[in-house]
């Protein structure tokens, strides 16, 4: 069930969304949500990039957390350079599994 959230913005942001919403042909509400959605989708992907770059969780995980597809986050590794936390110690064990 949708909940009401209300806050101030300043006279500034509050004329920049309704030219948005006209712009669109949206109402302010529609823009707001609309932003709110794509900003904190943004704000998941990058905390639970930055774990997984530092190797506190698997790609796995930092997809299901934000409800992404296991391709999809590969996606935004490439998309942001993230390194992966992978050591040479790490491939060398890797390696020894082949032989």
């Amino acid at each position: 069930m949708p909940v009401t959230i209300t806050t101030r913005v300043e006279d500034k942001l509050a004329k920049l969304i309704d030219k948005i919403a006209r712009e669109e042909g949206m109402d302010r509400s529609t823009v707001i949500r609309r932003f709110l959605i794509s900003s904190t989708k943004e704000w998941q992907i990058e905390k639970f990039l930055r774990k997984y770059e530092e190797g506190a969780i698997t790609l796995w995980q930092a997809a299901e957390k934000c409800e992404l597809s296991l391709w999809e986050m590969i996606a935004e590794v490439k998309k942001r350079g993230v390194k992966v936390p992978y050591t040479i110690e790490e491939l060398q064990e890797d390696l020894k599994g082949l032989v």
